[in-house]
């Protein structure tokens, strides 16, 4: 083993190297969880509970349906369409034990994102939340190999009086579940009461299976299916484990409670979120639409948290509701951000309210999907997304495939058990270095201790005469001014300097001028680096994980040019 530069600063608990392959497949870990915590509560939302016992029971019970109803084959694509609903795990454990493949899929989609997504990923079956029903109708006759729909309400596991209220109020009185007309379409309630009267054949599965079609989230472009084995997913366990050892250094109390905000069909909330606290027996409260942040922070007084994760845009969004503050921290052991870059005023914010430290790690959704993370025992660094998970080697390369040496900027790429062996479907030509580094698209560089830093993505920077110019640079330090809630950069062509830096900026305080914004940039900034042009608005364009849009910005600029 190679005695690279961040082993110096791995927290004590973590080993450098480790075993990898625990369990020979998910539902090994899956069982083995089941039976050392058979009777504590694994998941929550809104209120009602279930137990990992429970979890096992229903799961199996929906897995036999798929199995023995349907007649669905090991190695078959399921979509799962929904967000996070205590039906989820139900529906995702259920489909990896009938041995399908899970092809996760973001609620929000537009008909013509999930057409190309399922006609990619040849679904055999669909579970979808009644909400988005309308949207399948539309396309389901384009997606040939579709041949089972089950449509769930988002009540469904609330039980009784609760959950047919719930259902009643969505539908008739908040006019959430559009009319939609899918007539050989199956209730999810049905399936799970005829399920349980079968008796599930568990297929043979080993880490050389396909779990999960992880597709991206088409930020970048068309979404593609990152393709997940058990063993991709088992690894990545063993080495996450290992590295939340000092948040998880004893949860035999029970007493251990994560706040997932992320939606579960995201990787960072399905691996993270679903599968490390599974594992280790913590408890899974699931929020719902964290949108409403009124009712989010509701929720969030109910219950003594020790663990939150999210994005910059979620943490950010906490900070600035008045109520946030008044919580209970007193049982948070740190809060962990991925999945988009973490500006340091929220995080210097974050630990100020909370007494507590937020921290950032790195991943994709072709890594399973964490990378890089800080330590999580204090020593963490700010502005940086860490250190390498064990048994993982990140580096930076030139667009040559040469590796750069320490301090070099250039793209980072991965080796480790935890990266996908390609994209469904697709010829992969580009995605791998030398057949075995993955590029990940992100501008990064490596300081003397082995700490990464992304600069920003490969396809966002701007050029301005000539001059490298990254976005979250910009963005993180206008994230700084007191008056700013939260900010986009682009470039936008310009027939002097080939582009110009572009700023969108929904105010926190409605006093802020242009004048302030860029006046702030010269004090923070070089002058190329500064932005000519500033527009305010009311909200930025978002995916539903809450991932600024800067695609989103640029293709409207580019219509109205």
């Amino acid at each position: 083993m190679k005695d690279f530069p961040w082993f110096k600063h791995y927290p004590p608990q973590v080993a450098h190297e480790i075993k990898l392959y625990e369990y020979d497949s998910l539902i090994e870990l899956f069982e083995k969880s089941v039976e050392r915590f058979r009777d504590r509560v694994a998941f929550e939302n809104m209120g009602v509970t279930l137990t990992f016992g429970q979890v096992d029971e229903l799961s199996g019970h929906f897995a036999a349906y798929l199995q023995k109803d349907l007649g669905l084959k090991k190695g078959d694509r399921i979509a799962i369409q929904m967000p996070n609903l205590l039906q989820f795990p139900i529906v995702f454990f259920g489909a990896l034990r009938a041995g399908l493949t899970v092809v996760n899929t973001n609620p929000l989609y537009t008909p013509r994102e999930m057409e190309h997504q399922f006609k990619d990923a040849g679904i055999s079956a669909i579970v979808i939340v009644a909400n988005f029903a309308s949207h399948l109708e539309k396309i389901k006759d384009n997606v040939p190999s579709l041949k089972h729909i089950i449509v769930t309400q988002l009540g469904d596991m609330l039980g009784g009086l609760k959950g047919t209220i719930v259902n009643l109020v969505v539908k008739h009185i908040k006019k959430m579940v559009p009319a939609y007309h899918l007539p050989t379409a199956l209730s999810f309630k049905e399936v799970m009461k005829k399920g349980a009267s079968l008796k599930l054949d568990a297929p043979k599965l080993t880490n050389d299976d396909l779990a999960v079609l992880q597709y991206t989230g088409g930020t970048t472009g068309v979404a593609k299916g990152a393709k997940l084995s058990h063993g991709n997913i088992v690894a990545h366990n063993s080495m996450i484990t290992q590295w939340f050892q000092p948040y998880l250094q004893d949860t035999r109390g029970g007493d251990d409670l994560i706040i997932t905000a992320i939606p579960m069909y995201h990787i960072f909330a399905l691996t993270v979120n679903g599968f490390l606290m599974f594992s280790t027996g913590v408890k899974n409260v699931l929020i719902t639409n964290p949108r409403d942040m009124k009712g989010f922070v509701k929720e969030l007084g109910k219950h003594r948290f020790t663990i939150i994760t999210g994005v910059n845009t979620l943490f950010n969004g906490l900070l600035n509701n008045p109520d946030f503050k008044n919580l209970d921290f007193s049982h948070l052991k740190g809060s962990v951000a991925g999945g988009m870059a973490l500006q340091d005023a929220v995080a210097k914010k974050w630990e100020q309210v909370t007494r507590s430290a937020l921290i950032e790690g790195y991943g994709l959704s072709e890594t399973s999907p964490v990378l890089c993370c800080n330590p999580l025992d204090g020593k963490h660094r700010l502005g940086t997304i860490g250190l390498p998970m064990p048994n993982t080697e990140v580096a930076v390369f030139d667009d040559d495939g040469n590796r750069l040496a320490e301090g070099e900027t250039g793209e980072l790429c991965a080796r480790g058990p935890q990266v996908m062996s390609g994209y469904w479907q697709k010829d992969n030509e580009g995605v791998f270095f030398q057949k075995e580094w993955f590029r990940t698209g992100d501008i990064g560089i490596m300081d003397k201790d082995g700490f990464f830093k992304i600069v920003d993505r490969k396809k966002d920077m701007i050029k301005v005469s000539g001059f490298n110019v990254y976005p979250n640079e910009i963005e993180n330090v206008l994230a700084g001014h007191p008056k700013v809630l939260e900010v986009a950069a682009i470039g936008v062509p310009d027939e002097k300097s080939g582009e110009v830096i572009k700023v969108f900026i929904v105010k926190k305080d409605q006093s802020l001028t242009e004048k302030e914004v860029k006046d702030y940039c010269h004090e923070n900034l070089t002058n190329y680096k500064v932005p000519k042009l500033v527009e305010f608005r009311t909200e930025l364009p978002k995916t539903n994980v809450g991932k600024i849009l800067r695609r989103a910005l640029k293709e409207e600029k580019a219509a109205a040019a």
